[in-house]
């Protein structure tokens, strides 16, 4: 405790804090860059929220998208399919491949990867996870890019970094853009270019501001409220 107290200190007393103010992004990273750092690189996180009622299905928000700079890390990714699907998958390098074996290893409580990508005609086996997987936004989704019978593609994709996103039951939005060692200009084109493909999933169906806040923020860091609305 006294570690994370002197941590937090160090942390809130980094010239260029203030915690209500409004920054622009690049003084937003340059504050950001100035944070004590851990043994370990950070990831930058973006949150947004969004002037969305999530309760409504026509005005959800979600999908995916491959950023321009990467997000600094492979992700893990599994994959429903049979025959020459699942065969490239494996040659797209999937971190695990299978069928009804697989679905029933994740309904007996495994969930250690990042992405789960379905081929359409697995659906009906993939389709039976929804309570263990929808809650953690793991499950597979047309929508989300997960849900395709391009599975070499798709595969290549996330495990390169493509992210997925959905807004959650506060309308927020929170995704991964880079790691603390990037340059500031790689994730400043990353931010830009996640918050322009944002705005225009706004629903048909909003009334109002759709985007009414940002802000960036390292896995051990406080958040910097950034001036994009």
């Amino acid at each position: 405790m006294a570690y994370v107290n002197k941590r937090y200190r160090a942390t809130i007393s980094t010239p260029g804090y203030e915690r209500h103010r409004r920054y622009e992004l690049g003084d937003a990273l340059g504050v950001l860059s100035e944070f004590p750092r851990p043994k370990f690189d950070e990831t930058v996180e973006l949150a947004v929220r969004l002037g969305i009622d999530p309760k409504k299905s026509d005005q959800m928000v979600r999908g995916s998208i491959s950023l321009p700079k990467g997000i600094g890390k492979s992700r893990s990714v599994i994959v429903f399919a049979e025959g020459e699907a699942a065969k490239e998958a494996e040659e797209a390098g999937a971190d695990v491949v299978g069928g009804e074996e697989l679905a029933k290893r994740i309904q007996d409580g495994w969930t250690d990867f990042d992405v789960c990508i379905a081929h359409p005609a697995m659906m009906k086996v993939a389709g039976r996870l929804g309570r263990v997987l929808g809650p953690q936004g793991k499950m597979p989704s047309p929508k989300s890019g997960t849900v395709t019978p391009q599975i070499g593609q798709a595969v290549a994709e996330f495990k390169a970094g493509k992210v997925e996103f959905r807004a959650d039951s506060g309308g927020n939005v929170h995704v991964p853009v880079g790691k603390r060692s990037f340059a500031a200009d790689d994730l400043a084109e990353n931010i830009n270019f996640f918050v322009e493909h944002l705005k225009g999933l706004r629903p048909g169906a909003l009334k109002g501001a759709f985007i009414r806040r940002v802000s960036i923020s390292g896995t051990m860091t406080p958040g910097l409220t950034v001036d994009m609305v």
